[in-house]
């Protein structure tokens, strides 16, 4: 039995969809006030529903019993409800979920970290690598995913990058290259790692199949569109006075990611490419697929 920790994120839905695929047996661990299109997904897909919340320890010990295998993708980042803080769900939360995953004999735990280069201080970064080092001292066979930028997230239209409109938001002047990378390749690494023995007790980096920069996304985008973009540029010294003023956990960590985006994140996957022989999705099908999907919607 696989429990699926955040299976109602759009991470955690497509890996368990991904599972059931492969004909393996997922709990979904789910909350009372879960969107109930997903998890009505979830039932159809054939996974078994949990009602377990990672502010409760009590049912994490519920949710883990005879459990073989835990993927947690867990955050407060992007969906948020009434008691969620990085401090309780994306920290400590998760940390409760490891003791309970230990304490009821699970073999082995996948967690959802970010990229190393992501180092910029702040209340997410504080909690990925404390849960990073808690989960190498567990005793249990880990895994530890840590991914760069998703396409879906930050070349998508909440952050600002509107290809449906033609006006983009960069961080920065644009110029330096990050391995952006799929969430949907991410669930497919995430799914490997529970039946790939080279994933067992190691850090994996995901990126695309590319280093390439926001502007040269930006052009890509503007190829296959056959219309150029508005751009409008963050300065990264607005971003620094921004990041020094935030007042909320969730705030501050957007921001110190922003910063790291203005730095470039170029992960080597050689490796993890020769160990996970995946087929990545590359920036120009990633814009093509999106560009289409909004020309559908309009």
């Amino acid at each position: 039995m696989i429990l699926v920790a955040g299976a109602t994120g759009l991470l955690g839905s497509e890996i368990c969809r991904k599972l059931l695929e492969k004909g393996l047996q997922v709990r979904a661990m789910v909350r009372p006030t879960s969107d109930a299109t997903t998890t009505g997904n979830l039932q159809k897909w054939g996974a078994t529903l949990l009602e377990a919340d990672l502010k409760d320890p009590a049912s994490l010990k519920s949710a883990c019993q005879a459990v073989d295998t835990v993927i947690s993708t867990v955050t407060t980042t992007v969906r948020r409800q009434e008691g969620d803080t990085i401090e309780r769900v994306d920290l400590q939360g998760q940390l409760d979920l490891l003791n309970a995953a230990v304490s009821s004999g699970v073999k082995h735990f996948i967690y959802l970290s970010y990229s190393g280069n992501m180092s910029k201080d702040s209340p997410l970064t504080t909690a990925k690598r404390t849960m990073e080092q808690r989960l190498k001292e567990s005793g249990m066979t880990y895994t530890i995913l840590r991914p760069s930028y998703f396409m879906e997230v930050w070349l998508g239209p909440a952050l600002g990058f509107d290809y449906a409109s033609g006006k983009v938001q960069i961080f920065g002047n644009g110029q330096n290259k990050i391995s952006f990378v799929s969430l949907m390749d991410v669930a497919l690494y995430a799914v490997e790692a529970a039946g790939n023995p080279a994933a067992r007790n190691t850090t994996i980096n995901i990126g695309g199949p590319e280093e390439i920069s926001p502007n040269k996304v930006v052009g890509t985008f503007e190829e296959l569109s056959g219309r150029k973009f508005d751009i409008t540029y963050v300065p990264e010294e607005a971003l620094e006075a921004q990041y020094a003023a935030a007042s909320d956990s969730l705030q501050k960590s957007f921001t110190g990611l922003m910063l790291n985006y203005c730095q470039g994140d170029q992960l080597d996957i050689e490796k993890t490419l020769k160990d996970f022989p995946v087929r990545l999705t590359g920036i120009r099908d990633y814009a093509a697929r999106a560009l289409a999907v909004s020309s559908s919607i309009r």
